[in-house]
């Protein structure tokens, strides 16, 4: 992993961030959004803030999945790995998660995010991640809405990739 300097002071360009300030930040993110204030606070202690330049990666596709990453500011690359070479198949950004995948269901990374802009991002571990689910359901319900959400898009893309190639033949 290249980059990913901790910076519990800045956040949207801004230094010196209040606990305030950070759990607004926080309740934006759609997971969150319903968790009351105090818990959110707990969850800030509880998580690493990290700062990426352009082009530093965050997580590499095969290694071990430890944590997810909430997106907080700017924008990642996520690229995996294909016979002709890396392929970006998404941008995510503020408010997203990436990562989780590898936590859920203990498999190696299955895709390498990359720092499109300066990314700031609020790293959580695999099991203070699932002690937020365990104790907080909405949050549970909101990831499947989210992996959901990707799914169809997934399922969208590979339609129209397969119709590109049944149309090329």
């Amino acid at each position: 992993i290249t980059g990913g300097v901790l910076d519990p002071l800045k956040i949207d360009g801004r230094k010196s961030v209040s606990l305030k300030e950070e759990v607004e930040i926080l309740r934006q993110i759609p997971l969150f959004a319903k968790i009351e204030p105090s818990k959110i606070k707990l969850l800030a202690f509880t998580s690493e803030r990290l700062t990426f330049q352009p082009d530093d990666l965050v997580c590499e596709q095969g290694d071990n999945g430890d944590a997810a990453y909430f997106i907080m500011a700017g924008e990642a690359d996520v690229i995996v790995d294909t016979p002709s070479g890396p392929l970006t198949v998404a941008t995510r950004g503020k408010n997203d998660v990436v990562g989780e995948i590898a936590i859920l269901i203990d498999v190696p990374r299955t895709a390498t995010i990359k720092a499109k802009t300066e990314l700031t991002t609020l790293k959580i571990t695999k099991d203070v991640f699932f002690r937020m689910v365990t104790e907080f359901p909405e949050m549970a319900v909101e990831m499947m809405r989210v992996l959901a959400e990707r799914l169809v898009r997934t399922t969208d893309d590979l339609q129209q990739a397969k119709e590109m190639i049944r149309n090329d033949d």
